[in-house]
Formats: structure tokens, C-alpha cells, sequence
């Protein structure tokens, strides 16, 4: 039994049984690798537990793919044939999924056709790459700290007097928007705040609600707003 098992491929070439679980043993390892990284980097609302183990599958499926087609043409349109039949139909909601998955791809192809030093070698440094991204939050926009909203009842010409205070406490100001209402003196304001010192918000906050002409003081920190 044993022996038909180890024998059992009459294909072209003589499969090497051995070569092909060194093949899906380290497709399995490193497809690991990468679902492991993609949970510990991952950031969003649109973490999948199937996307993960998708991960840990796609590369030995791969690798198993590529061996089925390995020296044999007519296989490998049929295979092609088999795959226009069954299609495969998933929105990934965060573009950084579409990288894991070609990254699982890459690997079963690598370790499918025996290249095992350029799977072991581009695994290590594609994971590498990503705790890099993830470490160093390559890309983030840090424009301002805080959101602050308020209600201004004086005449708007002295609004440089509210400005000269939120500018004691931050490096940066911004007047995001002005809405202003018919039938009474004032408007609402939103401001964008690079804080000299995040620590001393509540300082802030206190002499805004004792300043004359501020009301309905609301803030909101940067990181609770959703990144696009």
C-alpha cells in the first residue's frame, strides 16, 4: 500500500514524494508566517478569521498547483479551462489585503516549482518589510491632535481674540469651518489643533468654557476619526 502510494504518479517526470511535502511543509510555514504578521499589523474594522487561515491555505494550494502543471502543457490549459468554469468572487475591503494574497501566491508558486531559497528568502523579507511599515506608521499624515468645536456669540471680528488663545497652546491652528445662522449674533467653528503639549488638553478646555463668547466646547482626538 505503501509502496503504490510513494509509486502511484505515472506522469512525464517521476514525482518526488519527499521534495513534494518539503514543498508544502514550507508553504504551510511560511503561509503562517504571513497570518501571523497580517494579525499582529493588521488595523481597520475589516479583520477576517477566514481572510487568515485563506492565508495559511493559498500558498499549499498554490504549491500543489504547480506541481500538477510542472512539465505538462496540456495540464496546465486544462487547469486553466477548470478555473474560467469556477470563479472566485471577493471584495477585499482594505487594499493592504490584496498585497498578503499575492504574497501567499508568490510563495506557493516558489515553493511549487522547488525554488525553496526564494521562498524562504522572499518570505522573510516581504514579513520584514511589513513589520517595517507597521512599526514605523509609513504613510500616516499627523496634521493636528484635536478636533474642537464651539459656539461663538460674539461679533465674528473678534474672533482673533479666541485665536491668540488656542494658539498659546498650539503650534498650529487651523479654522476648519464657519457656520454661521440668520436671527442670532455668533456662529458654530471647528478648528484643527497641533497641541504644543497633548497632555495639557484639559488645561485648554478650561479657559475655553471661562473665556467670554464660548459655548458648547466639544473636542475629538485625531485617532478617533476613521483613516480613508
Amino acid at each position: 500500500m505503501t509502496d503504490w502510494l510513494l509509486r502511484g504518479d505515472i506522469a512525464q517526470q517521476p514525482l518526488d514524494i519527499y521534495v513534494l511535502l518539503l514543498s508544502i511543509l514550507i508553504a504551510f510555514l511560511g503561509g503562517k508566517l504571513i497570518a501571523w504578521t497580517y494579525i499582529i499589523t493588521h488595523s481597520g474594522l475589516s479583520y477576517s478569521r477566514s481572510f487568515v487561515n485563506s492565508l495559511i491555505l493559498l500558498p499549499v494550494i498554490v504549491t500543489l498547483v504547480m506541481n500538477v502543471l510542472q512539465y505538462n502543457l496540456v495540464t496546465a490549459f486544462g487547469m486553466m479551462a477548470v478555473f474560467a468554469i469556477v470563479r472566485f468572487r471577493n471584495i477585499l475591503r482594505d487594499t493592504l489585503d490584496t498585497s498578503f494574497i499575492l504574497c501567499g501566491l508568490v510563495l506557493g508558486m516558489a515553493t511549487g516549482t522547488q525554488r525553496f531559497s526564494i521562498a524562504v528568502i522572499g518570505c522573510i523579507a516581504i514579513v520584514t518589510l511589513l513589520f517595517y511599515l507597521w512599526i514605523t506608521s509609513f504613510g500616516t499624515r499627523h496634521r493636528y491632535d484635536l478636533i474642537l468645536n464651539l459656539h461663538w456669540s460674539r461679533p465674528l471680528r473678534d474672533i482673533p481674540d479666541l485665536s491668540a488663545l488656542l494658539e498659546r497652546h498650539s503650534w498650529k491652528t487651523h479654522l476648519a469651518s464657519q457656520r454661521a445662522s440668520e436671527g442670532y449674533e455668533g456662529a458654530d467653528l471647528s478648528y484643527r489643533l497641533l497641541l504644543r503639549n497633548p497632555a495639557r488638553i484639559e488645561d485648554l478646555l478650561n479657559e475655553l468654557r471661562a473665556f467670554e463668547g464660548v459655548s458648547r466646547v466639544t473636542t475629538m482626538k485625531s485617532e478617533e476619526e476613521s483613516e480613508i
